[in-house]
């Protein structure tokens, strides 16, 4: 019974070892490609770094899309007509929450 439960376990393992190896590897990419684009807000100013060619978009907290922008530069400074509150922006893959005031 001991010898079953052991060779269990050596298989789980065994089996479980290449998994957590690949989704390791498809983090780093993901924050990679997250890491090209940067935005940063100061009242209602956005600042958005290595997003040429991208569109934001922006949404309120209920998920209603109330802005869509496209980025014509490498290094952009928008400034968004919104009322006070916090918004989702998203570029390409990158999204953050943010709050304008």
């Amino acid at each position: 019974m001991n010898k079953r439960l052991q060779i269990l376990a050596l298989s789980l393992l065994l089996v479980a070892a290449p998994v957590s190896l690949m989704a390791q590897s498809e983090r780093d990419d993901i924050e990679t490609e997250m890491s090209a684009v940067t935005l940063s807000v100061n009242g209602s100013k956005v600042h958005i770094n290595g997003a040429e060619g991208e569109t934001l978009e922006v949404y309120n907290l209920t998920g209603v899309k109330v802005a869509t922008i496209r980025i014509d530069s490498n290094d952009k400074v928008l400034n968004l007509n919104l009322q006070r509150g916090c918004y989702i922006l998203k570029v390409g893959k990158v999204v953050r929450k943010v709050s304008i005031r």
